[in-house]
C-alpha cells in the first residue's frame, strides 16, 4: 500500500520531533484526568460512602462491561467504516466531540446520594458509567489509532507509545497523591460528597489538554482516498482478523495484566491503609511507585528498541517483576513506617521491572495494526484499537470485582469501613502480592509467547509495507533515477 508520510494537500509537513511527543502525551494526560478517578475511587465511592453491597457491585461492575463489549468494537468499527472527509481527520473530530461530553459525564459517576433507595443508587451508578464510558470511547480509540498515523517508523512510535505512558502518569500522580489527602476524613472514611467537585475539576484540566493535543499533532502516514474506498468494511470479519492476529492478542494481554493487578489491588490497597497501617492519606503513594520508575525509560525508549527490540527487552524487565511480587508475598510488613516503607519499595520494583513492557505497548498494538495489513491487506486502526481498548476496560472491570470477591473471601465487610478487623487488615497484604504476581505472569505470557513480532520479523514486516526508512530511502532513489 503505498503511503504518504511528508506532505498533506500539497503543504510540507515538520519533521517528527518533541512537540508531537508532548502533545501525543497531552492526548493520554487528559484521559487520565478522568480515568485514574473513576478506576480509583469509583469501587469505594458506591460501596463505602452509597452502601451498595460488595458482592452486588462486583456483579454490577461485570454488567457494565457487557456495555463495554458493545460500545467499543461498535465506535471503532465505525471509524474504520467512515469514508467521509473530514476536515480535521476523521480521528481528530471524534476527539474532539468525545472530550466535551467526557468533561461532564466524568460528574455523574460520582452523584453523592447516599440516603437514596438501593434501587436508585444502582441507576444511579449505571447511569453514571454508561454515560462516561461512551464519551471515554468516542476519545480513547481514535487517540490510541493516531499513533499509526503521526509517524511510521517503529523507534518513533515506541518514543510516542512511552510518552503516552509519561502523559498517563503526570495525570495519575498528582490525582493519586492529592486527592487521599482531601477525600479522607479524620476517621480514615471517604467522603464521597467531594468526589463530584474533583471530577469537575480533573475534567475542566483534561479537556484543556485535549485542546493541546488536538493543535499540535500531525498526521504524516495518508492512505489516498482510492484505497482508502477500496476497503470494504466487514465487522465480523474485522473480529475474525484481530482473533487471528497473534501481535495484536500479545500485546493486549499486556495491559490486561497490568489493569487486572493494578485495579485488581486498588481497593484492598485502600483498605491496607485504612484498617492496617491506619493512614488512609498516603494509601496513593504506592500506585504512584508502581508507575514512576516508566518514567525512567522514557529518554531512553528508541535506543532501547533500536538495539534489542519491544519484545526482546520487555521480557527482561518482567522477570524482575515477577521476583518483586514474590517477594511482596513472602515479606512481613509490620504495621507502622517499615511495614509501610517495604510495601513502597516492592511497589517501586514491580513498576520498574514492567517499565519497558509498558512503554512500548501502545506501539506494539500500532505494529500489530501493520501485521494485519501485512498478512489481510486491510487496514483497520479502528476495529483493532477498539478491540485492544475493550479487552483494557474489561480488565479494569474485572479486575475490582475479582479483587472484592477475593476481599470479601477473607473477611472484608464494605459496612465497617475503615474499621475492619486486625486479621482481615493483614490478609490484605497477601492478597495484593498475589494479584500482582498473577498480573505479571500474564504480561510476561503475553510478550514471550504469544506476541510474534521479534525484532528481525518486525524489520521484514515494516520493508515489505514500503515504510521502513530503508525502503523509504530506496524509493526516492528509484524516483530520483
Amino acid at each position: 500500500m503505498s503511503t504518504a508520510t511528508q506532505k498533506k494537500g500539497g503543504q510540507q509537513l515538520r519533521p517528527f520531533g518533541m512537540l508531537d511527543k508532548v502533545a501525543y502525551a497531552a492526548g493520554d494526560f487528559g484521559c487520565n484526568m478522568s480515568f485514574c478517578l473513576a478506576g480509583t475511587f469509583f469501587t469505594l465511592f458506591y460501596t463505602q460512602y452509597m452502601k451498595i453491597d460488595s458482592l452486588a457491585f462486583a456483579g454490577i461492575l461485570v454488567l457494565l462491561k457487557i456495555w463495554d463489549a458493545i460500545n467499543d468494537p461498535v465506535i471503532g468499527g465505525f471509524i474504520d467504516a467512515s469514508k467521509k472527509e473530514y476536515k480535521r481527520g476523521k480521528f481528530k473530530t471524534f476527539i474532539s466531540v468525545g472530550s466535551v461530553g467526557l468533561l461532564i459525564a466524568s460528574a455523574l459517576c460520582f452523584l453523592p446520594f447516599p440516603n437514596a433507595p438501593q434501587i436508585i443508587k444502582v441507576i444511579l451508578c449505571l447511569f453514571g458509567y454508561i454515560c462516561w464510558d461512551a464519551c471515554y470511547t468516542i476519545v480513547n480509540v481514535p487517540y490510541g489509532s493516531m499513533v499509526n498515523v503521526i509517524s511510521p517508523e517503529p523507534s518513533d512510535r515506541a518514543q510516542l507509545s512511552a510518552w503516552r505512558n509519561l502523559g498517563a502518569m503526570c495525570a495519575s500522580i498528582p490525582v493519586n497523591l492529592v486527592l487521599p489527602m482531601v477525600l479522607y476524613d479524620e476517621n480514615q472514611n471517604i467522603m464521597g460528597q467531594r468526589l463530584i467537585v474533583a471530577a469537575l475539576v480533573l475534567g475542566i484540566i483534561g479537556f484543556v489538554a485535549f485542546r493541546f493535543m488536538l493543535t499540535n499533532t500531525v498526521e504524516r502516514v495518508q492512505i489516498p482516498k482510492e484505497e482508502r474506498a477500496k476497503q470494504k468494511f466487514n465487522y465480523f470479519v474485522s473480529i475474525k482478523n484481530f482473533a487471528k492476529n497473534r501481535p495484536a492478542i500479545g500485546a493486549t494481554m499486556i495491559p490486561v495484566g497490568m489493569f487486572l493487578g493494578s485495579y485488581g489491588t486498588s481497593t484492598a490497597v485502600a483498605v491496607m491503609f485504612q484498617s492496617y497501617f491506619k493512614n488512609a492519606q498516603i494509601s496513593g503513594v504506592s500506585t504512584v511507585l508502581n508507575m514512576l520508575p516508566t518514567i525512567l525509560f522514557v529518554p531512553f525508549i528508541g535506543k532501547i528498541v533500536d538495539r534489542w527490540g519491544k519484545k526482546e527487552a520487555g521480557q527482561v524487565g518482567l522477570l524482575f517483576s515477577i521476583a518483586a511480587t514474590i517477594l511482596m508475598i513472602v515479606v512481613p510488613y509490620p504495621a507502622n513506617g517499615t511495614g509501610i516503607f517495604l510495601f513502597y519499595l516492592l511497589s517501586l520494583c514491580n513498576g520498574l521491572g514492567a517499565g519497558i513492557a509498558t512503554c512500548t505497548v501502545y506501539a506494539m498494538v500500532a505494529d500489530a495494526i501493520d501485521y494485519n495489513e501485512w498478512k489481510n491487506g486491510l487496514r483497520e486502526e479502528g476495529t483493532t484499537y477498539a478491540l485492544h481498548s475493550f479487552f483494557r476496560k474489561l480488565a479494569q472491570g474485572i479486575g475490582p470485582s475479582i479483587g472484592l470477591v477475593l476481599m470479601v473471601a477473607i473477611g472484608y465487610d464494605e459496612a465497617l469501613g475503615a474499621a475492619q478487623p486486625i486479621e482481615v487488615a493483614t490478609k490484605m497484604k497477601t492478597l495484593i502480592g498475589c494479584i500482582f504476581l498473577g498480573a505479571a505472569v500474564l504480561q510476561m505470557v503475553g510478550l514471550r509467547f504469544v506476541y510474534n513480532l521479534d525484532r528481525k520479523t518486525l524489520m521484514e514486516m515494516e520493508r515489505d509495507l514500503g515504510r521502513s526508512m530503508e525502503s523509504k530511502n530506496l524509493v526516492g532513489k528509484q524516483m530520483e533515477d
